[in-house]
């Protein structure tokens, strides 16, 4: 999972025109004030454990939000930071959890909804934590074939060899 964090004084969205994958919506836009933005995409080999991702995710955004003084959080589905996105799924299933986890943590949580072409404005507070960008892995330290370039955690080449058609298990490493 990849997520990019604003501190942001406000961000606002309306939906314009849903996807085939698009979420039941009550609402059609939704604002937030003094807010943590979440940007978050979900990705192929979140597929392996999406519980511990989301539980990281969670734990992650708590630290951060401490560090900031802040209690509020927009989740946002943000498909464009990364080039191996998960099934629509399991990503939804990532976000709610997400959002059921830090609500359970005692943060004012909302989630845009996920699966729709949206406006959005986002007003950044501008200070040096402001933008935090944050790579969540689905590994807890196992026996593996190797290790996640972004976090050291490892990867079982099974997981690995239907991401990419022209990726065998065999060529893995050396592409990653």
């Amino acid at each position: 999972m990849r997520i990019l964090a604003i501190h942001a004084a406000n961000i606002s969205y309306k939906v314009n025109r849903k996807t085939k994958f698009a979420e039941e919506i009550a609402a059609k836009e939704d604002a937030l004030e003094d807010c943590l933005v979440l940007l978050s995409s979900v990705e192929k080999l979140d597929e392996v454990n999406p519980g511990l991702v989301a539980r990281t995710a969670k734990e992650n955004v708590v630290q951060w939000l401490a560090k900031l003084k802040a209690t509020r959080v927009m989740i946002f589905p943000f498909a464009h930071l990364t080039s191996t996105l998960s099934s629509p799924a399991v990503a939804l299933t990532v976000l709610k959890s997400l959002e059921t986890g830090l609500k359970e943590a005692g943060v004012q949580v909302k989630r845009a909804p996920f699966g729709w072409y949206k406006e959005y404005d986002i007003k950044s507070k501008g200070h040096p934590l402001a933008e935090r960008s944050m790579v969540i892995c689905p590994y807890e330290g196992q026996a593996c074939d190797f290790h996640c370039p972004y976090c050291e955690n490892p990867i079982e080449l099974r997981d690995i060899k239907d991401i990419d058609a022209g990726c065998s298990p065999a060529a893995a490493p050396e592409r990653i």
